[in-house]
């Protein structure tokens, strides 16, 4: 087995509550640490005695130990939710491909959100905050289904201040709500697109960001131009067990972030 394949130790540090059903928890090395990710790349998570699955790194690149947002769907990850400061879990990683947000230097970017799909978007946005002038513009847009489920909703003004344009929409309101109800596609529009000079990057729920990336190209960019996050049934993290074919892709080793150009012909593939 080799040393991506054993999962090190890593201690839980700090929970916050997200949502009634997510989680963000960061982790410190319990031992020898792993390399450093970059924004988009994964972790395999290791409840031990239960079992693994691929989770975001939802924390920014280049500080110590690893933050990550995990909803409880499944055995692993209502355990992983559960855990408390203190617990140790398996971490195996990083794996796959990354946002590279870098690319958009001089330029505009765009980050789409649906839901939980902020989390791997998260650390793309921080990092481009850092350097937040060498970009024209950097723009967020969050869509959520509720005002309940916005993930990360302390940080909107922080990234606003930082010089980020950050709006976000529901598709239900409460009575609370004063902001945008509609699909989040609806929030590109006001944005002032420059369709040549904008890299954008999406993840959300696969129709999401189907529909946001055609969006994205009736305003005239090109699909080159559209990076999206995609999720398969990622097993071991080295495209070796095929679980996460999607095509003629291994989404643990060629994703999970692709260019639209690559990922078009292939949305149209459900997960069995």
């Amino acid at each position: 087995m080799t040393m991506t394949q054993l999962p090190a130790r890593y201690r839980v540090r700090g929970r916050q509550d997200e949502t009634h059903d997510t989680v963000t928890l960061t982790l410190e090395p319990a031992g020898m640490p792993l390399e450093n990710f970059s924004p988009g790349q994964f972790m395999m998570l290791y409840a031990f005695g239960i079992g693994e699955i691929p989770v975001s790194v939802s924390g920014p690149a280049g500080v110590a130990g690893l933050t990550h947002t995990i909803r409880a769907v499944g055995a692993v990850s209502r355990a992983l939710c559960a855990a408390a400061p203190g617990q140790v879990v398996g971490v195996r990683g990083p794996f796959g491909t990354s946002w590279h947000e870098s690319d958009a230097f001089g330029q505009d970017l765009l980050v789409i959100a649906g839901g939980i799909g902020l989390a791997p978007l998260r650390p793309a946005v921080v990092a481009a905050l850092r350097e937040c002038g060498r970009y024209r513009r950097v723009t967020v847009l969050i869509g959520a289904r509720s005002p309940a489920e916005l993930v990360f909703g302390a940080e909107y003004g922080q990234w606003r201040d930082s010089g980020a344009a950050v709006e976000v929409t529901v598709d239900r309101a409460d009575a609370a709500w004063r902001g945008h109800v509609s699909v989040v596609t609806q929030l590109i529009g006001p944005t002032g697109l420059d369709p040549q000079r904008t890299l954008a990057l999406i993840c959300g729920p696969e129709v999401m960001m189907r529909l946001t990336a055609q969006t994205l190209m009736a305003a005239g960019m090109r699909a080159g131009q559209i990076r999206l996050s995609i999720e398969r049934n990622m097993q071991c993290g080295v495209g070796e067990c095929g679980h996460c074919q999607l095509g003629p892709l291994l989404l643990c080793r060629d994703g999970p972030v692709v260019s639209y150009s690559t990922a078009a012909p292939l949305l149209s593939v459900r997960e069995l």
